[in-house]
């Protein structure tokens, strides 16, 4: 039974709550952060997904806790992960969109990433999967704080084999470290061979603190599964590709639990943004959140998040406070006794509710963005205020099937909108007219959040973004 303790609950029979003391060890956590990519919030089956089942995550959700409010940085594969790495909202450091074979932008180097903080503590790093925050050299893993790199530089559909742009990208090249070693690789083999390098990789070193991430390029399209789970589920591929997945996470967490290193590892299980719905039945699922990847509706930026930390987290919590991939490197920082980036950051630190105190709530507010820098929403409490503009959506849009997209306008009028998101999660429902008090606090909110990013819908330029890296003429 899942424990639900006021705001962040506790049920269980009434499971106790995790002390917030540290384990009895003199070693500084472990931490594997796990990020999907395109995985809705209704894609794991506490979160009511049908036709297959995530019994490794359901497990992990049973003993540690799991985050029912919890935000991609941005709802696009590029922006997202420098938000989750740079613990900032993507526009601050120079990112929007999604990078492509032709990006000669990618991570500023003046950024200080999750890992390249935990190196100053004497952290082993590693990333293995999909990195996409620039394919040159110097925007690449090893040179921003991690000391072993495996997989590929951007989105497993920037291949020869685009369902739309056909022959437009070159080769997909498959990293070790800096250097590419095959092109165009079988992708069927994807889940299990990132799987089996963190494990090793753990194995390696589990007599030292370390940092791994692993970013499963999948279930992005194209969807590829191993012989081991093909046919498996009741939903086609896409439900096969999420069986692997959760056995991806089931394999780690019970390495870490024959090594005994549970008692000292943080689990964190993510997805960048939300499901590509566009791709019908090779999509996910929203869970009912309206819209999905590209917009900035519940549905593209509300994903699925657990985290386990035996003998830490409480076990079977749910936390209903706000909280956003952009708080997971101050998180880590904090447990690891690290400094803090010199620059601003965005992220709050959310290692109380981790560790089971539910007394305050680190995040109160947060900031929608999307395109290049369009200040799309603000959330603050359980309220929600879209402002008009252009852009994605699927509604009313018939949906493609087996690999190919269906039509989706990418200029769509979005009408300004006040949302409870307590009544009404599925944004269906614009209050505006009702809560003028509400409506003033969210739009001061904005006022000061267009200060400091900019707003391209208002022409705000804004005095505190930064450039990314950049490749020298």
């Amino acid at each position: 039974m899942r424990a639900v303790i006021t705001g962040c609950v506790a049920i269980a029979g009434l499971a106790s709550c995790a002390t917030t003391e540290k384990p009895k060890t003199d070693r500084l956590p472990n931490i594997v952060l796990i990020n999907m990519d395109d995985m809705g919030y209704g894609d794991v089956s506490l979160n009511g997904a049908t036709g297959f089942t995530t019994p490794n995550i359901d497990k992990m959700a049973g003993e540690g806790i799991v985050f029912t409010h919890f935000y991609s940085p941005q709802a696009v594969c590029s922006a997202s992960r420098a938000g989750l790495l740079t613990g900032c909202y993507p526009n601050r450091v120079g990112f929007h969109g999604a990078l492509d074979h032709s990006a000669t932008i990618g991570i500023n180097p003046d950024e200080q990433t999750i890992p390249e903080l935990l190196k100053e503590k004497g952290y082993a790093t590693a990333a293995f999967g999909k990195w996409h925050l620039g394919h040159r050299e110097k925007f690449l893993p090893l040179q921003h704080g991690f000391d072993e790199f495996f997989g590929i530089p951007y989105s497993n559909d920037m291949w020869p084999n685009h369902p739309v742009n056909k022959n437009y990208y070159p080769p997909l090249p498959l990293f070790e470290g800096n250097e590419v070693i095959q092109e165009n690789p079988d992708q069927s083999q994807f889940t299990q061979n990132f799987t089996k390098r963190t494990i090793d990789f753990i194995q390696k070193n589990k007599e030292n603190p370390f940092f791994v991430y692993l970013a499963h390029p999948m279930p992005h399209v194209p969807l590829f599964v191993s012989d081991m789970f093909k046919g498996k589920s009741e939903q086609g591929l896409f439900g096969d590709v999420i069986m692997e997945i959760d056995w991806s996470i089931g394999q780690i967490n019970q390495t870490l639990e024959q090594l005994n290193l549970a008692e000292n590892t943080l689990v964190i299980v993510i997805s960048d943004n939300g499901p590509w719905m566009t791709y019908g039945n090779h999509a996910g699922s929203s869970g009912g959140l309206r819209e999905g990847k590209g917009t900035t509706f519940e549905g593209g930026q509300r994903v699925p998040c657990v985290m386990k930390w035996k003998g830490v987290t409480p076990e079977g919590a749910v936390c209903n406070y706000l909280t956003s991939g952009i708080d997971i490197l101050p998180t880590i920082a904090t447990l690891a006794e690290s400094p803090m980036p010199e620059k601003k950051i965005d992220g709050v630190n959310l290692s109380q509710l981790i560790q089971g105190d539910f007394s305050t709530k680190p995040r109160t507010s947060f900031l929608y963005y999307y395109r290049r820098n369009n200040l799309e929403a603000v959330r603050k409490g359980d309220w929600k205020l879209v402002f008009e503009h252009h852009g994605r959506t699927y509604e009313n849009n018939i949906p493609g099937r087996d690999g190919q997209p269906g039509k989706t306008p990418e200029n769509a009028l979005i009408e300004k909108g006040l949302y409870d998101l307590r009544r009404d999660p599925g944004e269906r429902y614009n209050v505006m007219e009702f809560y003028p008090e509400k409506l003033a606090e969210l739009e001061a909110l904005a006022v000061e959040a267009r200060k400091d990013l900019g707003d391209d819908l208002t022409n705000s330029e804004g005095t505190g973004r930064r450039q990314p890296g950049r490749v020298e003429e």
